[in-house]
């Protein structure tokens, strides 16, 4: 197994996938065919030295994750307005540029506001509800010992993270978001195992991937535990405040060890990737023939998989 270094998110109906500063987005439209969208992303931070910096990069690869991935999943969901908002889109290009660069402006609020409701929720529910719940539990129990209920603080928030990756999963569109999600694994195992790009050798392939953002999470969940008993803090406000700011250090440990992961292989790797890849089994299902082509066509868009694949053997 060789690092190929792409990476990529499932999003309504497609793939994207992300080589360096460059991503693709193939989605598979109402009338069947591959739309595929290139361009350049540049980091918040720009060609910064940070982003080299271990512990501190991890952090801003979050951000940039999360501002690309919400864009292009805005993007896909273009594809499936319905009827009345399509003709206005189409009405709309015949207008002068002065409405369409207030459109853009008016989208790039929208998604702002969306990207900060959506952490406001994340924070309320993952930090806040554990942290208050375990309170509870120290009020009533009488529990004094501070590493007790920072471990139960833990445990609730991973339930709480398990319960709400069980209960979407229901959910048609979920389903076949995770069904691409499985495509995009699946074509990068086929390619970073030396395996020729297409669709047989791609629907052979492992839907599991040690560098998943699943995995990630998990990983952010479990070392918080750890972190959060070697910190006591016992004024409830403050404490919440505490488990805020310790966020970006939390999410520099998990991505330095998930990338340490996702390029080596031994036992005490397997161990750690273990809980992760398991969550997968939620996370990713198995595709189907017309995702993997569109999967395929997001890695061709971004990556020379031929000439990886040729120094793969030749290593």
């Amino acid at each position: 197994m060789k690092m190929s270094g792409i990476g990529g998110q499932a999003v309504l109906e497609g793939i994207m996938m992300k080589n360096k500063d460059k991503y693709s987005v193939a989605v598979r439209k109402p009338d069947k065919e591959i739309e595929i969208c290139v361009k350049e992303y540049k980091s918040i931070v720009g060609d910064s030295i940070v982003l080299k910096i271990p512990f501190v990069r991890g952090i801003f690869n979050l951000i940039d994750s999360l501002k690309l991935g919400m864009s292009t999943l805005m993007y896909s969901a273009e594809f499936y307005e319905d009827e009345e908002e399509e003709k206005e889109k189409k009405q709309k290009k015949s207008e002068k540029n002065s409405k369409s660069l207030f459109k853009d402006t008016a989208e790039s609020v929208i998604m702002t506001i969306t990207v900060l409701i959506s952490f406001l929720i994340t924070i309320g529910l993952f930090i806040v509800l554990p942290s208050v719940v375990s309170d509870l539990i120290k009020k009533y129990a009488g529990i004094e010992s501070h590493a007790f209920i920072s471990f139960v603080e833990g445990i609730l928030r991973l339930i709480i993270f398990l319960v709400y990756i069980i209960l979407i999963s229901v959910f048609g569109d979920i389903k076949r978001t995770y069904m691409y999600h499985g495509a995009e694994h699946k074509c990068i195992n086929c390619i970073e195992h030396g395996l020729e790009l297409n669709v047989d050798n791609v629907m052979g392939s492992s839907r599991f991937h040690k560098r998943c953002g699943t995995s990630f999470l998990f990983l952010v969940m479990l070392i918080s535990i750890f972190l959060f008993i070697l910190i006591p803090v016992y004024n409830p406000f403050l404490k919440i405040i505490v488990r805020i700011l310790m966020i970006p250090v939390v999410a520099g440990i998990s991505y330095e060890i998930l990338r340490f992961a996702g390029s080596h292989e031994g036992k005490i790797v397997n161990i750690i990737s273990a809980p992760g890849v398991c969550l997968q089994k939620i996370t990713t299902k198995e595709p189907d023939r017309e995702m993997v082509e569109v999967a395929i066509k997001a890695v061709e868009a971004v990556f020379d998989w031929k000439e990886f694949i040729k120094d793969f053997k030749d290593s």
